[in-house]
């Protein structure tokens, strides 16, 4: 189940079902069943406090993914900022719905082990992404 929420923001994902179907695919793509998956779309201020409450670092961020799995069964809270994401989308001149996909897709690869810390690492996540944003197309 992947569920959608708000928090210290009022937004609403478009394409719901859609999404839900994409996300879902991705997993099963890449050989891991769904479990539960919150997504909890919320301000950079709400953001900025789970990341030092939780993870003790003092930044703001798009997102941060809380990895309950059960073997193959994904199971997360996934808090994404849509305050950042809009940002990033202007900053680099492209659509926020693009970039918001390309965030909540992230946060499934991290789920099934793909890591960014690496340059070669980031290659491979965007590479990732950039084939499950085409699959969504």
């Amino acid at each position: 189940m992947i569920r959608q929420f708000s928090e210290d923001i009022d937004f609403k994902l478009k394409g719901v079902l859609a999404n839900k179907k994409w996300l879902k695919g991705t997993l099963e793509n890449e050989g891991f069943t769904l479990g539960e998956i919150n997504y909890i779309f919320c301000s950079d201020n709400y953001i900025l406090k789970i990341n030092k409450d939780y993870l003790n670092h003092n930044y703001f961020t798009d997102i941060i993914t809380f990895n309950y799995n059960e073997g193959k069964k994904v199971n997360a809270d996934i808090f994404i900022s849509i305050d950042t994401v809009k940002s990033n989308a202007n900053s680099r001149k492209i659509d926020f719905y693009n970039e918001l996909h390309r965030v909540m897709v992230h946060g499934i690869l991290h789920l099934v082990g793909y890591n960014d810390k690496t340059p070669t690492q980031q290659i491979e996540m965007t590479s990732k992404e950039d084939y499950y944003l085409n699959l969504r197309a």
